[in-house]
């Protein structure tokens, strides 16, 4: 597909708007999207990817936002795609760029992309890995991905960053938010944001207990030379912004220093090719098969002539 790859071209020429219809092409996996990555892949791998997640209600745009300000001021070119929830009409982000982080509008150093979940579990739309890629081969040196805080599944973010941000609040009807979601194990940097609201000091306590119990429960020896900082934040008027991101430096530092940046991206890689493989495999044995062939396959496992492993079997052995 030369004109995708074209497009990729020019959008690693500093071409925005080929960059935006590069990321709709991605997006929508149309016609083209695959060979755009290709092109692109050989300038990726430079960028530090930082996951900022949480409950609903923490606080997070709001400290996506500030974090991308306090970037700028630091001259760091960086990269937002924010996951938002799908329309149930149209599939389309609820939050669109244009209501989000107004401020930023008219920097070239900064470029902002929501993306629609549509249902994935995590919070983290499809696509986003391969956005993430496309922002990462472009050239920006940081790269903010914001999830929905769907909830337990929202691990997943740690399979695509470098660096994972948890953010809590006080007064949201539970003293740590996370202690359910199952986010304190992927945390490498806590945020209590709205701390200027009652309680935040309450819940920093109970998150640094967390944090101690998860530390002596640890048999990573490595691992355990990270301890997640707890920080304090207003987000609203940027307090204690510059501390997290000070932190997140702090965490790439130890990410490289002890080989477990180069570990992460084995991992992540790894996961990707997986995923991409029962993707393509998925595909492959529908299309062989269509779906009247599937709707047959239902109806005789439903009469219980055969079973769901056995019908896999005959369907990926079929010529």
């Amino acid at each position: 597909m030369a004109g995708a790859s074209l497009l990729a071209a020019e959008a690693l020429g500093g071409n925005r708007y080929a960059l935006a219809r590069l990321i709709s092409l991605v997006e929508d996996d149309g016609a083209g999207a695959r060979a755009a990555l290709a092109t692109l892949y050989p300038h990726t791998g430079r960028a530090h990817i930082v996951g900022v997640t949480g409950a609903p209600g923490t606080g997070k745009s709001t400290l996506v936002n500030e974090l991308a300000k306090a970037l700028r001021v630091q001259d760091t070119s960086v990269g937002v795609v924010a996951v938002d929830p799908s329309s149930p009409f149209t599939g389309g982000a609820l939050l669109g760029d244009r209501v989000r982080m107004r401020d930023l509008a008219g920097d070239p150093g900064v470029f902002i992309r929501s993306m629609a979940s549509r249902g994935s579990l995590g919070g983290l739309a499809r696509a986003t890995n391969d956005v993430v890629k496309v922002l990462d081969g472009v050239g920006f040196a940081l790269v903010l991905v914001e999830t929905v805080g769907a909830g337990q599944a929202e691990v997943d973010i740690a399979r695509t960053a470098h660096t994972t941000v948890v953010v809590e609040a006080p007064g949201l009807g539970d003293e740590v938010q996370a202690l359910k979601a199952g986010l304190m194990e992927i945390a490498d940097v806590l945020v209590v944001n709205k701390a200027d609201r009652p309680g935040a000091a309450q819940t920093a306590r109970a998150l640094e207990m967390v944090i101690s119990r998860n530390a002596r429960h640890s048999h990573g020896e490595v691992e355990d030379a990270w301890r997640p900082p707890i920080l304090q934040t207003v987000a609203l008027d940027g307090t204690g912004v510059a501390a997290v991101l000070e932190a997140v430096a702090a965490h790439r530092e130890h990410l490289r220093a002890s080989g477990l940046w180069t570990r992460r991206e084995r991992m992540r890689v790894e996961a990707e090719l997986l995923n991409a493989l029962r993707k393509e495999l998925l595909d492959r044995a529908l299309a062989r098969v269509g779906e009247e062939g599937i709707q047959d396959w239902v109806a005789r496992i439903a009469a219980r002539e055969v079973d769901v492993y056995t019908a896999v079997r005959i369907i990926l052995d079929a010529d």
